[in-house]
């Protein structure tokens, strides 16, 4: 994991330097500088509404007396789409974006979920996986 974070903290600033350098070179440095601040102030803009309207769905659950799981990681999601809708770039802008689809980001925490959570069902009866045998029986103790 530590590889992954240290390859990524390398890899991204390289690829978005080298994207922002060729839409420069092709459309000029205004306007290059133009579209990177306007994909940030849309993506503030539409992060404040799903980030609203989540906190709305959260609040129904907490309510209902319902875990709110599924909110809780769409709101963590949105957070990390926030963050990467304000780093300048072109590289990272699309994948907040990205993540600012909500079907996509729906199957993203379903995915995330269906690997990391263990979900149970009802008890398990007599001889199922995971239930100790019980072996039944009468005892005496001897020390009395």
């Amino acid at each position: 994991m530590f590889f992954l974070l240290l390859l990524l903290f390398f890899t991204i600033p390289l690829l978005e330097i080298t994207v922002l350098l060729q839409v420069g070179s092709a459309i000029g440095v205004l306007p290059t500088i133009v579209m990177v601040v306007l994909t940030a102030v849309v993506g503030a803009g539409l992060i404040r509404a799903q980030g609203i309207a989540t906190l709305g769905r959260v609040r129904l659950e907490l309510e209902r007396g319902e875990l709110p799981a599924v909110g809780i990681i769409e709101a963590a999601m949105l957070l990390v789409a926030g963050a990467l809708l304000l780093t300048p770039g072109f590289v990272t802008d699309a994948i907040g974006f990205l993540i600012l689809v909500p079907p996509l980001r729906r199957r993203a925490i379903r995915a995330f979920l269906l690997r990391r959570v263990v979900t149970t069902g009802a008890a398990p009866g007599p001889g199922s996986p995971g239930r100790a045998r019980v072996i039944e029986g009468e005892f005496r103790r001897e020390d009395e």
